[in-house]
């Protein structure tokens, strides 16, 4: 049953939250997520090959863990936002959004009257019928984070329009993705991303929205903390367990398998 959104809880109290990206889709990724000290967790709809049951369970696992679920839906597609609000996730980031129109479609598929129009239906969102329709509708309204990402020039372009659009909580910077529509990609620190990702930021501020960036650097993180931004996405987990597991071993190799003569000898 939809609780409280304990990310969006934080954020209104003027706190900063921190995020991870799921891309290995298991529920027990997303339990380690939560229990290892994170805010909220971006469920990977966009570029992982899921299913909606496995969307379900990852669901569950952040509600388990005391973590926020936020499920990153392929595109603009009321279908997609739908079914993952039905499956229980507290808030969609939706990519690639290039105008106001695509925020207000997010925003009718995301909200309820007078708001929006999303689809009706009640399952395991209002606790199987604990929670009446009627209540879980105005609940659901105010619980629900919806976040756009900013990914293309024409977005930033018309950000100011999109970050004013009535029922959009939060924008993204998608700094790998305005490097290639900026005609430079991969460097995400080229002066005319790092412009758009400031107009982005002066967007929310502007309009009282949140602003959500992916630092890169621990300079750059540091300097938007200074700033503008309330939350932070700080990777994915396929990338940190990689680190991890690259490291770890490295470490044992150089110990155990390529150590020196003197101590293969012993024994």
């Amino acid at each position: 049953m939809l609780g409280v959104n304990k990310m969006k809880m934080r954020l209104q109290a003027g706190e900063s939250v921190l995020g991870l990206i799921n891309s290995v889709p298991s529920a027990l990724m997303v339990e380690m997520i939560g229990y290892a000290g994170f805010d909220f967790v971006v469920l990977d709809m966009e570029h992982v090959s899921g299913n909606p049951e496995t969307l379900e369970h990852a669901v569950r696992a952040a509600e388990l863990a005391g973590i926020t679920p936020l499920v990153r839906v392929p595109g603009v597609c009321p279908a997609s936002i739908t079914r993952a609000l039905d499956c229980g996730a507290y808030g969609i980031l939706v990519p690639h959004v290039r105008s106001a129109a695509d925020a207000l479609a997010v925003v009718r598929a995301g909200r309820y009257h007078p708001m929006g129009c999303r689809g009706i239906s009640g399952g395991r969102t209002t606790g199987f019928g604990r929670l009446p329709l009627i209540d879980y509708f105005a609940h659901a309204n105010t619980q629900i984070l919806l976040a756009l990402m900013i990914e293309d020039r024409e977005g930033v372009d018309t950000v100011e329009e999109i970050a004013a659009t009535p029922g959009v909580d939060m924008l993204m910077d998608g700094a790998i993705d305005l490097s290639q529509s900026y005609g430079v990609p991969g460097d995400h620190q080229h002066a005319d991303v790092q412009t758009a990702i400031a107009r982005i930021a002066a967007a929310c501020a502007a309009n009282g929205k949140w602003f959500c960036t992916v630092p890169r650097t621990s300079d750059q993180g540091a300097g938007w903390a200074a700033r503008d931004a309330q939350a932070f996405v700080v990777g994915d987990d396929r990338a940190v367990a990689f680190r991890a597991f690259k490291q770890h071993a490295q470490t044992h190799r150089a110990q155990l398998v390529e150590a020196p003569d003197d101590r293969k000898d012993v024994g």
